[in-house]
């Protein structure tokens, strides 16, 4: 099977530091590559892959200030159609503008929706000639039809297993009112715990206002976006990860991380966090400040050996690749 990958060109994939669709994407190309699957991945051109790399975008856009993303992201979708009649499926990981174009795909098209980022393009996926998988149950829009869900998967051995954790809490992720950064200093400090920041500052005003204040290098560390060669140090190290998001989560990559390191995370009850975590093995759920100070008091009971185990049972690379290649093999055998 000819398989190409449409991949988002913000960031270099897999990213340097942040970028969870485009390290998504990565996993996926290297995990079909090794499954013998013939893989064109279409990225920036200074992405790393097993399979084929092709392109147009010289780099992240996100990363570079002269390149315009709009105009960026279009060439690259024009590029990877102008060939999609060599292949026999096109998936897609960038959002809904490859959508707006597919009639213009002489392939089948997939989209994996990543997330909405609000009502307003969903005209592009309800008009599309497109099958969809979503990334989590709870993350799917009445107004579209999906063929499958297929949960995101990690390295897992990019996430050695820590068996003692540390003291901090870990905070991981954007810097944003959206993942809560403000209520885990909050949830640290009335638990007594230090707490350590990581991400990038999606939010200027935010950080300078609710954040930066708050951050004196001891009680709460902030250690700006980190790579992947210290993200598992960092998850690893902490006692429990802290997810008190504001919003329907689609997903959560660092979530699944910690977990895979043996940490268990306190999350808000959102979006797809009961599909993720598992109550009392992995973690736990909390509707509330108060329950999540609780709940940090109870991650000791957690045993990080069967936190790590049941990551790996449920969200491997190889569990997505399973899932992927069966949604592929569907829409072959109609097509």
């Amino acid at each position: 099977m000819r398989v190409a990958l449409l991949g988002p060109v913000a960031w270099r994939t897999p990213p340097l530091h942040y970028g969870p669709w485009e390290q998504v994407t990565s996993l996926l190309a290297e995990g079909l590559t090794a499954r013998g699957v013939d893989v064109t991945l279409f990225a920036t051109l200074d992405s790393v892959t097993s399979g084929t790399l092709d392109g147009v975008c010289p780099r992240g856009y996100a990363d570079d200030p002269s390149l315009d993303g709009r105009v960026w992201e279009a060439m690259h979708v024009a590029h990877a159609f102008s060939r999609s009649g060599e292949f026999d499926i096109v998936h897609s990981h960038l959002d809904w503008l490859p959508l707006a174009f597919a009639a213009h795909c002489r392939a089948p098209l997939l989209t994996t929706v990543h997330g909405f980022s609000g009502a307003g393009i969903l005209p592009a996926y309800a008009r599309a000639r497109s099958a969809y998988v979503s990334i989590s149950d709870s993350d799917r829009s009445p107004e579209l039809d999906y063929v499958a869900t297929v949960h995101h998967g990690i390295d897992l051995s990019a996430f050695p297993f820590s068996p003692s954790g540390g003291s901090r809490l870990i905070s991981f992720g954007r810097v944003h009112p959206d993942k809560g950064t403000h209520t885990a200093i909050e949830i640290a400090r009335r638990a007594g715990m230090p707490l350590t920041i990581c991400g990038i500052v999606q939010d200027e005003r935010y950080f300078e206002q609710q954040v930066a204040p708050l951050v004196d290098g001891e009680q709460v560390r902030y250690l700006g976006s980190v790579g992947p060669d210290r993200r598992a140090e960092i998850l690893g190290g902490g006692a429990a990860l802290l997810h008190p998001i504001a919003f329907d989560e689609p997903f959560g990559l660092s979530v699944v991380e910690a977990m895979a390191c043996g940490t268990p995370v306190v999350a808000y009850r959102r979006g797809s966090m009961a599909e993720v975590v598992d109550e009392g093995v992995t973690g736990f759920l909390v509707d509330s400040l108060d329950e999540a100070v609780a709940a940090v008091a109870r991650v000791a009971t957690i045993d990080r050996a069967g936190c790590r185990a049941q990551a790996g049972r449920r969200f491997s690379v190889d569990q997505m690749v399973d899932g992927y290649l069966r949604v592929y093999a569907g829409i072959y055998e109609r097509n």
